[in-house]
């Protein structure tokens, strides 16, 4: 069985959904019988074509010309050259609409192909070496991979512009030969009959709470449109959680024989560390955020010898996230006998974060707040290990990793009481309203008062069990018997 795994989400940060496409493609590499190829193709740039379907007919300087511009054509930032940087834009914006109208005719736009022998360290350091281990890179370097040149972001503005005339209008990808292609959120593209496509949902905040969303407008528009034509086209959806997959069920009721859930998967290197919190105060002042006001916060307090004790956030600043009762509640702890408990918000700048920043500033700048970025995951494990609690205070959620890697990490975790947390997190949190930073403030204080010691080590117990269930182990089984059912499927349609 041959299965294509978009991996543009990849190119991106740490955590989320870059995160979990990396655990996927991993993760499906090493089921029995199956074939796993990596589909390269960028949010915003035109990619130089790869090598063709018999790239052996072509000398060995010509493949690796060839390779080294798709690699080249990978890397953001301004073109040295001016005339090249207007080349690029009219192809971004020329070439592509004539490439869906040729699709429309019946050409199916090319995936070709990028061999990974002579660029291992672009694929690993680019793609994968935020999450995967050291492990992991003979397997990642070592897959087959296709290249899709037009941005994806351009082909769901072409899909938003003619579903104002009437009809979403997406190419065909010329997936002959490739049983499944698995992609993340909807997916502006069709694929050839013989393939299954499998969207990966994992929420459905951009049509149930649009109001928080960037370019609320443009992306509401470019979900919705993909979503109804690959759920037109029968593509079936792997939700994260059982509460995505009701949300997508009363978006679209057709879709529930296709929607099944398949949790989250945990990046290998959260779990139970022995390393004491001498490092903790290092990985503060060396991550801080330095283009936030203030450069991400003021020194941390002399410690004499005390470990810090401190609230942690692991977030983008964005409204939904509700940073801003956090902090209210944080401020509240504060003056009710937890004067040196600091609060770490972990995460870069989203959308529409000058309010936040506006009320974290004073703090930043007098010490108690520190706002980190670029965290990875060694360094993040400590920081949810020696919390004094990990708090997640979102207003929607399709997962939220966060809580599961600080339980992985035997960490104690506070929630927002929200259907998806509820599911995801079971008994091993502590709960709390999001609208209320004085029941908020009362919950993390259940947690953090001296004389909650017990429910510390109930919360980490359960933890510890909560989290199994989001392991390879725990989680690729599901995928199995999803492939497993999409082949016996399509060998009943042959």
């Amino acid at each position: 069985m041959k299965v294509l795994v978009e991996l543009r989400p990849a190119f991106d940060r740490h955590g989320g959904i870059p995160q979990e496409t990396r655990l996927l493609f991993r993760s499906l590499s090493r089921l029995e019988g199956v074939e796993v190829q990596g589909l390269i193709q960028s949010s915003n740039l035109v990619v130089e074509p790869g090598l063709p379907a018999e790239p052996l007919a072509l000398p060995e300087s010509q493949r690796i010309d060839r390779l080294s511009k798709v690699v080249m054509s990978l890397q953001q930032g301004p073109s040295s050259h001016r005339l090249e940087h207007w080349r690029k834009r009219l192809l971004r914006w020329a070439g592509a609409p004539a490439a869906v109208l040729g699709s429309l005719l019946g050409r199916s736009l090319a995936l070709t192909h990028f061999d990974p022998a002579p660029f291992k360290d672009f694929v690993w350091r680019s793609m994968f070496s935020r999450t995967l281990t050291l492990d992991d890179f003979d397997l990642v370097t070592t897959r087959r991979y296709r290249v899709l040149r037009w941005p994806w972001a351009l082909l769901n503005a072409i899909g938003v512009a003619t579903g104002l005339l009437g009809r979403a209008l997406y190419p065909r990808l010329d997936t002959q030969g490739l049983d499944v292609l698995v992609v993340e959120t909807p997916y502006p593209g069709r694929v050839r009959r013989g393939t299954q496509l499998v969207v990966r949902y994992h929420d459905a905040i951009p049509m149930l709470m649009p109001y928080t969303i960037k370019d609320r407008g443009l992306h509401r528009a470019m979900h919705w449109q993909a979503l109804k034509r690959n759920a037109a086209d029968g593509a079936w959806f792997a939700c994260v959680s059982e509460a995505t997959r009701q949300d997508l069920i009363s978006l679209l009721p057709e879709v529930a024989p296709r929607a099944v859930t398949i949790p989250n998967l945990i990046a290998p290197q959260f779990g139970p560390t022995d390393e004491d919190a001498s490092r903790v105060p290092e990985i503060i002042w060396s991550r801080k955020n330095r283009h936030a006001p203030h450069g991400g916060g003021a020194a941390l307090p002399a410690g004499g010898g005390e470990p810090l004790r401190y609230l942690l956030m692991v977030s983008t600043l964005e409204p939904r996230k509700n940073h801003l009762t956090l902090l209210d509640a944080w401020e509240l702890l504060r003056a009710r006998g937890h004067a040196g408990l600091q609060l770490v918000c972990v995460g870069g700048l989203g959308w529409e974060h000058g309010a936040i920043l506006e009320r974290l500033g004073p703090w930043l700048e007098r010490g108690g707040v520190h706002l980190l970025h670029d965290v990875p995951a060694d360094d993040l494990k400590l920081l949810y290990h020696h919390a004094a609690a990990t708090v997640c205070p979102s207003f929607g959620e399709g997962f939220d990793f966060s809580g599961v890697e600080a339980m992985q990490c035997g960490g104690v975790v506070v929630a927002s009481d929200i259907p998806v947390h509820r599911e995801v997190y079971a008994d091993a949190a502590e709960y709390c309203s999001p609208y209320a930073a004085q029941d908020m403030a009362a919950a993390i204080a259940r947690v953090v008062d001296p004389d909650a010691q017990d429910r510390r080590v109930c919360l980490r117990q359960l933890g510890t069990a909560n989290a199994a269930r989001f392991s390879t182990e725990a989680v690729l089984p599901a995928w199995a018997a999803l492939l497993e059912r999409l082949r016996g499927g399509a060998s009943a349609s042959r």
